[in-house]
């Protein structure tokens, strides 16, 4: 099991955005230093939930800053872009960090960016589809052309600067329906399972892929990565307090909410293509405490989070990507503490 850490660059009261910028940069250069495999940065747009634009820009600056460490998108919403755009800045990326690209990417799912980039968001699965054409064409050939439905390139082009790992940086997409994951399982490519699922419907999603892949003769092997928010602590009893402080210290209706919500704007219902999402992001803010507890969090003491880590591992998953804390008003001091107990108790028994 390799681990990650994933950064929200959520911006609370009171913060500058250059203070959410050096508060998490610091967590990255700290990340290399305990000894994780990784990091992924989250894009949004519009509003504090995530003040990270530009996943390439802060990638470009984290590569000056580490050696070692993977450095990943969680997730590039590839409708709000240009695929042409995404290829030359991934690949560019990749040329900096000396081939430690990680792409996570997704087609979205919140109404009010895609209404502030005048996208459809009833289009976004079939603009996902033929972006991910467009990047994979330029990032393989050495001329490409394309003529589709949402995109063209108008004549031939050859990718300049192309990336270093062969055939081009590994790719997750991030899914967790049974549709969307058999969709990718069927072409080979890995997900990056949803942080908001519970346990029970990220392990099944990781066995429908691995299942699917295997009958369409894709190689094992391929590394699935879930997302889990993830904290420890010295006791059991430290760590269900320490919960109910940070879910009362923290809006969650300020992430769960209809501009959250994949809906469209013309109907007020679910939006074509997520009505596997239906409700999901509007019944957020009322999720229990129990419920995170026992279905949704990696949490608890060194053994417990050890043992769900290894139910993660065991259902087919080799990355975890920790949120050790995005929506929550920590101190740098008091995360760094969190991170580094995570580091010394739970890591080395995944060896």
């Amino acid at each position: 099991m390799k681990f990650s850490t994933f950064h929200l660059f959520h911006r609370f009261d009171g913060q500058s955005f250059k203070d959410v910028y050096d508060y998490h940069l610091e967590l990255i250069e700290l990340a290399e230093e305990l000894g994780f495999d990784g990091v992924r940065l989250a894009e949004h747009h519009f509003r504090d939930y995530g003040v990270v634009p530009n996943l390439f820009t802060m990638l470009a600056h984290a590569a000056a800053r580490t050696e070692r460490l993977r450095l990943g998108t969680g997730i590039v919403v590839l409708p709000l872009h240009n695929p042409v755009h995404v290829a030359e800045e991934a690949a560019q990326v990749d040329v900096l960090s000396g081939g430690r690209l990680e792409l996570g990417i997704g087609r979205g799912y919140q109404s009010y960016e895609f209404e502030g980039f005048g996208v459809d968001l009833a289009e976004a699965r079939d603009r996902f589809n033929e972006a991910l054409e467009v990047i994979v064409g330029l990032w393989t050939r050495e001329t490409y052309r394309h003529e589709g439905k949402f995109y063209r390139t108008g004549t031939e082009v050859s990718l300049v600067p192309r990336p270093v790992q062969a055939p081009h940086p590994p790719l997750h997409v991030a899914a967790v329906s049974p549709e969307t994951v058999t969709m990718y399982a069927e072409r080979g490519l890995p997900i990056l399972a949803d942080p908001a699922a519970p346990f029970r419907k990220v392990v099944k999603a990781a066995e429908t892929w691995r299942e699917t892949a295997a009958r369409a003769g894709h190689p094992e092997g391929a590394e699935l990565v879930v997302a889990r928010s993830v904290y420890v602590a010295p006791t059991l009893e430290r760590a269900r307090e320490d919960q109910e402080r940070f879910e009362a210290s923290f809006d969650r209706s300020r992430i769960f909410n209809d501009r959250s919500a994949p809906i469209d704007p013309r109907t007020g219902r679910t939006a074509e293509g997520f009505e596997y999402y239906q409700d999901r992001y509007l019944k957020g803010g009322t999720v229990s405490a129990d419920f995170r507890w026992e279905q949704l969090e990696v949490i608890g003491d060194p053994a417990r989070v050890v043992e769900q880590i290894t139910l993660l591992r065991d259902a087919g998953f080799s990355n975890l990507l920790c949120d050790f804390g995005s929506t929550r008003p920590m101190p740098l001091a008091d995360m760094k503490r969190v991170m580094r107990f995570f580091a010394a108790e739970v890591m080395p028994a995944f060896p």
